[in-house]
Parts: structure tokens; sequence; C-alpha cells
């Protein structure tokens, strides 16, 4: 491939044999032994350094460019670096990883301690690490624009600037060039920090070969919405806030805009959205892309990740992917998994940014968490051949292979209703919910992908707020992933790389949390029903009329073990997860044209799901904490 030869041209790979260099050689080369770089530069010894590298936008309306403040710390003796960028709004208020780290500078305004591992671990193995203050954030000029341009141009500046593209001057205006860069880059980082490398990488920007999004965005509006349903109101504008540590008078005038742009009065997909969009613009990615995600991330909803992952399998872009089963967890404190995660993405950035052909690609694609401590790993992700099975609903609460007889309906109110209140007592009749059971299943069916709920049903009003979950009825041990996002920071530490006094390589280690409890609600969907047929343009129900109503929940991973329940509720608002008031509309079901389609990764669907011979009742009471909303 050309990039790979190129890269071996720019760079000199010398021999296991060679003996390692010292700080005092003039020069040293990037050794690769094992099909690894090796530790061959002084961490200690290296360059730390920040630039401004000007971007094209005037987001604060100060009348000049912005500029993009850039830490840098580099091997004092490499000739030519690749380069590792963590592009970030979080170093100077919630901090990164999980213990929160920020910048430390030192008297000259360098950096001393850079957060994360990735300059204690990569800097000795010939790259340079950057972490780049996201504009209208820390060091940097301008405005947060919640994942909007200004927020995308700084970090696409960066890679032009690496390549001679763009401008950047050292903090007495001198000019600045990365003549120490080979110009290949990558962006990593979770959360904000990955949907930024999402972002940047959307562009198709050159330069830029490989990103890593960890937890990341891929459409502001699947973070924000579901079917029109929306989460939370005014949230681009307040997190535009939270990350903005300047004076709140300063960027007040954007985050006002943001407030009238958002459309949450209707829900609907406008231009405020499509400009925070990525996947629409998957066609321009060059980057080969390791994704990272939890399929119980309620924070950055896992259809963000899915969704991202399709479209890029479609435009070929070379792929690999980690599914874990944690909230909003970086696979660095996946428990059992670090020492592996930090090898598996010096393969990553080896093969990508230093041409090394050690295997990486022809490995398979996807490491997937199907239980507490069980990770399998497969061709793809959804599981191949996974074998989409409709359950369907009848008239006396089961859930089965078979319709339901013809002209059986139920109904249900348009209420908010909490998602414990939702799952309870299913065999006892609410009116703002209905649920449907199978019987103890004959064998474990593992769920693979994205099920679609499908309905045929008519209202009393022009709309509702439409709520589908998928329930897993049965007393077993699962991750807990509500309470402290899954983990547990223990007090030993491990270390992966070279450490000073100032930045050690060292972190706490975690353990899974787990919790016993009678059942686990895995998929959700939301919907509003005048935006069943589109996003943008909403088409009010004619009240009284049946129509087929379609849609997906959140995609998942999981074993519905054998002997347990599967379980569909459905019901209005859902109070746990939206911010909307609900419609109070009468909710009519035609069981016999209503189902929810399920991909189970099995050799050979059910012949038949049994029925219980009376209603099962389920558990009457549950204690099931809401998940942490921390964002970073």
């Amino acid at each position: 491939m050309p990039h790979l030869r190129a890269a071996l041209i720019a760079l000199t790979l010398v021999a296991a044999t060679a003996p390692p260099a010292t700080a005092l050689d003039s020069t040293t080369a990037i050794t690769i032994a094992g099909d690894r770089s090796q530790p061959v530069f002084s961490y200690a010894d290296a360059i730390r350094e920040h630039v401004y590298v000007e971007a094209p936008i005037d987001s604060d309306a100060d009348g000049r460019l912005d500029r993009v403040r850039v830490d840098v710390i580099r091997p004092r003796t490499a000739e030519k670096v690749p380069v590792i960028i963590d592009e970030s709004p979080y170093y100077d208020n919630s901090g990164r990883g999980n213990e929160s780290e920020r910048k430390v500078y030192d008297a000259e305004g360098d950096l001393v301690k850079f957060p994360l591992f990735y300059d204690n671990y990569f800097v000795p193995r010939g790259y340079a690490v950057l972490n780049v203050d996201m504009l209208g954030t820390t060091g940097s000029d301008g405005c947060p624009a919640t994942g909007g341009q200004a927020d995308v141009v700084g970090g696409k500046a960066v890679v032009d600037w690496l390549n001679g593209r763009a401008t950047a001057y050292r903090a007495d205006g001198t000019p600045a060039a990365a003549t120490w860069t080979t110009g290949k880059a990558a962006m990593i980082g979770k959360s904000y920090d990955g949907t930024l490398a999402n972002a940047v990488a959307a562009t198709g920007v050159e330069g830029l070969e490989t990103i890593v999004p960890i937890s990341a965005i891929s459409s502001w509006y699947r973070y924000q919405r579901s079917g029109g349903v929306v989460y939370s109101y005014n949230y681009a504008s307040w997190l535009a806030n939270v990350v903005d540590t300047d004076p709140d008078a300063k960027c007040a005038a954007v985050r006002a805009a943001m407030d009238a742009q958002d459309g949450d009065d209707t829900g609907d997909y406008n231009p405020f959205w499509a400009e925070r969009d990525y996947e629409k613009d998957v066609a321009n990615v060059k980057a080969s892309v390791f994704v990272v995600h939890t399929v119980n991330d309620l924070n950055v909803k896992p259809d963000n990740f899915s969704a991202w992952w399709a479209a890029l399998g479609r435009r070929g872009v070379p792929r690999k992917i980690w599914v874990g089963q944690y909230q909003h967890v970086d696979p660095f404190d996946f428990e059992g998994r670090r020492g592996l995660w930090v090898d598996t993405l010096h393969q990553w950035f080896d093969h990508w940014l230093l041409g090394v052909d050690n295997g990486i690609m022809r490995e398979p694609r996807a490491d997937v968490q199907i239980g507490p401590a069980q990770w399998i790993t497969q061709h793809d992700w959804p599981a191949r051949g996974a074998t989409r099975v409709p359950l369907r609903p009848s008239a006396d609460g089961s859930l089965g292979l078979l319709p339901a007889r013809r002209g059986a309906t139920a109904a249900f109110t348009d209420t908010r209703m909490p998602e414990t209140e939702m799952v309870t007592d299913v065999g006892t009749a609410k009116p703002g919910r209905l649920a449907f059971t199978t019987g103890a299943l004959p064998l474990d069916l593992r769920l693979s992908g994205t099920p679609v709920v499908d309905l045929r049903l008519a209202l009393d009003r022009p709309t509702a707020n439409l709520t589908a979950l998928l329930v897993d009825f049965g007393d077993d041990t699962r991750v807990d992933w509500r309470r402290g996002q899954g983990i547990t920071t223990l007090a030993e530490e491990d270390c992966h790389g070279e450490s000073t006094a100032a930045d050690d390589g060292c972190y706490r280690k975690v353990a899974t949390n787990l919790a016993t409890r009678p059942l686990e609600i895995v998929a959700r969907g939301w919907l509003d029903v005048q935006n069943r047929d589109s996003l943008s343009s909403p088409s009010p129900l004619t009240p009284g009329t049946f129509a087929q109503v379609e849609w997906e929940t959140l995609p998942h991973d999981y074993v519905f073990k054998k002997g347990h329940r599967l379980a569909l509720v459905l019901a209005g608002t859902d109070a746990t997860y939206s911010g909307e008031r609900a419609t109070g509309a009468a909710v009519t079901v035609d069981l016999g044209r209503s189902k929810v389609t399920v991909p189970f990764a099995v050799s050979a669907p059910p012949a038949e799901l049994p029925a219980d011979a009376s209603r099962w009742r389920g558990p009457r009471e549950i204690e099931l904490p809401t998940p942490e909303t921390a964002f970073h």
C-alpha cells in the first residue's frame, strides 16, 4: 500500500540486533523488534513545547482568527516521527481519564504533566504526542460549538499544520514549523475527545491516517434525540458553558444562538443538527478507524457507534472494534484487559503510522464482551449470520413466535413513567404500560445487533411518545453498569510507559462492579410518532386511524440465558431518560400485526417459545439505580 511504503521510506527501521541508542546520539532511529516499536528514546529528555495553530474561523467574533493551543512532547533525538493527538475540551475542567488528570505547566508555560498514558508509553517508542485544547477551551481562543464547525476546524488545522498547510506561532509570536514530523497523524480519545476524532476524519483531511474514537458521538442528534424524542433541553449551550472556563459573557451570544437554533420545541432534525452530523459525511473518511464503545453507555448511547460502524463498513474503511458491557468507560479501565488494550493500541499505531506489518489487520475484527468476565472474538459486529426472529405479542400477555388472533388489541396511555415502574409486576395491568413475556427459554439466546419494533397502532391524538424495552427476567449476576459506570477504582497501580517525577505512567487498577438482580433492561427504543417517517418533516397521525409504526431500539450484545424469560414492554414517555412531557394520548395496538424483530446469534432459531399456563407476574418491586451521568 502506498502509505505503508512512504512510512518505510520516511523512517529508518533498524533490526532487533542493533544496540539501543542513547540520548547522547545526534539522532536515534526508530527501532522495530518483534513486530513492535521499541522504547529506545529518553522520555525524561523529550522536548516539551507548545505552539498556537491558526484556524480558519473567528468563533468568538473578536476580529482575529482563532488560535488552537497545542502542547507537544516528542523524542529529542529522533529525526522524523509520527504523531498521536488527543484533542479535548476537558483539560482544565473535568480532566481526563478515570483519575481526572489535568494539564500541569512549568514556569515557561510548557507541560510537565500530560494527562493519560499515551505520552509515557509512545514517546519512548518514537512518537510525538499532542494534547490539543479544543477551540474555546483551556488555552485556545474562540467559543465551543458543541460539535459544530468551530469544534471541527481547530483539530483539522492541527493536522494541516503537521503537513505544512497551516501556520503556527510560538508564545513570542515567531512562526513554528513542524519540521520534526512525518506528517502521519492519529487522533484518539474518549467521549468528546473521540467525537472530535470522528469529526476531523469526516473532513477527509490528508495526513490523518487513523482514529481511535472511544465512547464517541457520530451524530449529535443521536446523542440528544431518538426518533424526535428529546433527552434533555438546551443541552448544547449547557455543555458549551461547562467546558468553557472563560467568563460567561465572552461566548454568551454563541450559546444563545444554539438555544435559538436547536429545535428543542419539536425534537426534529434541522440544519443545526445536520452541521453536527458526521455520519452524513462518512464518504470523506480516509483514515482507518478503531472503534471502542459499550452497549450500556446511556450517555453516548450505542446507536452512535453502531450507525457509524455500519456506515464505515459500507464505504470499505479499514476497521476494528471492541464492544464492552460497561457504561461510559475507557478500555484502559476494562477489568483484566488493560495490558491487552495497551498492546493492541501499540500494534494499531505501529501498523498505521509506522507501516509495520504486524498482522493486526488479519486478526478477528471484533472483540465482544458477553458476560462480566467473558470476551469473545469474531469476524465482525454484529455477529455474522444472526437470525432475525420476529417475536409477537398476544392478548393473554405472552410473547411468542405466532401472531395474535386477528382483531386482538391492547391499549395504554402515554404518561411519564420511570423504567422501574415499566418493568415491575409485568403480569398486572397498568394504564401506562403493556407487557408481554415468554415462558422459560429453552436455550441460551444471544442478541447481537439492533432490535426493530414494528407496531400497528392508532392514537386518539395527533402524536404520542413511545418507549419499547426488551427485558431479561431471571436472577443472575451481571455487570452493574449503573453504579460507578460499572467499575470500582482500586488502590493498587500498574504502569505503562516511562515516568518523571512530575508525570508518571502509573494508574490505579479497577474492578468490575457486579450486581445480582432478578432482571435487566437490555434494549431501549424511543419514538415520537409524528416522526415515524421523517426526523425533519413530522407528520401527525390522524386520530382514530391505524398506521404501521416502526423504529429501532438501541443496539446491544447480550445473552438471554436458558430458563430466563424475555419480555417486550411498551409504554409512553420514559421519565428516566427523556425530558419530554407526556401527551396523554390513548394508544391502541393491533396485536396481530405487531412484532419486535430480534437478531439472535444462534445456529438455529428456536422452533417455539413456550408460554406459561397462567400469566406470570414477575418481580413486584425492583431497585434499578439511575446510572451516573458523567459526560467525560
